[in-house]
C-alpha cells in the first residue's frame, strides 16, 4: 500500500507559521486584536488541533499516511515557535522601562506649543491665561469664566 502525504500534519504547521507572523504584520494594526492577540491564539488552537491528528495518523495508520518522522519534528517546531510568539506578545513587549523623564501627575507641565484642531500653533500660557468658557445653557456672564488649570492627557501606544 503506498503512503499518502499527511496534510493535515504541513497544514498544521503552516498555520502555526500563519499564526505567529500575522500578528505583527495584520493584526497588529487594529485595537480589537492588538490589545489581546486572541485571533492569533485562535489560528495557533487550529494549528496544533491539525498538527494533533496529523500526529495520530501518522503514528495510528503509518501504513496509510506517511509523518512518523516529519511528524513530531514539526511538532516541536511549532511549539517552539508559538512559545516564542506568546514570550514576546505577553512578556517581552510588556518590559517597557518607566520614563524616568516623564511628568509625574500633579507635576506642572514644561512649556510646548502644539497645533489644534484646525492647525494653528497654541502654546500652554496661552491656553492657561484663556478664561474657561462653558458651552451650558443659559451662557455664563463674563466675570464668572474662571481659569482653573489644564488638563493634558497621554496616549502611549502605537500611532
Amino acid at each position: 500500500m503506498k503512503q499518502s502525504w499527511n496534510a493535515a500534519l504541513w497544514a498544521g504547521f503552516m498555520l502555526v507559521l500563519v499564526g505567529t507572523l500575522s500578528y505583527q504584520y495584520f493584526f497588529i494594526r487594529f485595537p480589537v486584536t492588538r490589545d489581546f492577540p486572541w485571533a492569533n491564539l485562535l489560528i495557533l488552537a487550529i494549528a496544533f488541533a491539525l498538527i494533533a491528528v496529523g500526529l495520530r495518523r501518522a503514528f495510528g495508520r503509518p501504513q496509510a499516511y506517511r509523518g512518523k518522522i516529519f511528524g513530531p519534528i514539526l511538532a516541536v517546531l511549532g511549539v517552539c515557535a508559538a512559545g516564542f510568539f506568546l514570550f514576546v506578545v505577553f512578556y517581552f513587549v510588556k518590559q517597557v522601562p518607566a520614563s524616568a523623564g516623564a511628568p509625574k501627575a500633579g507635576a506642572a507641565a514644561p512649556e510646548f506649543t502644539i497645533p489644534d484642531s484646525l492647525g494653528r500653533p497654541v502654546t500652554l500660557s496661552t491656553l492657561l491665561a484663556t478664561p474657561f468658557q462653558s458651552n451650558d445653557w443659559p451662557q455664563a456672564r463674563t466675570s464668572e469664566y474662571k481659569s482653573n488649570g489644564l488638563v493634558l492627557i497621554f496616549y502611549r501606544g502605537y500611532w
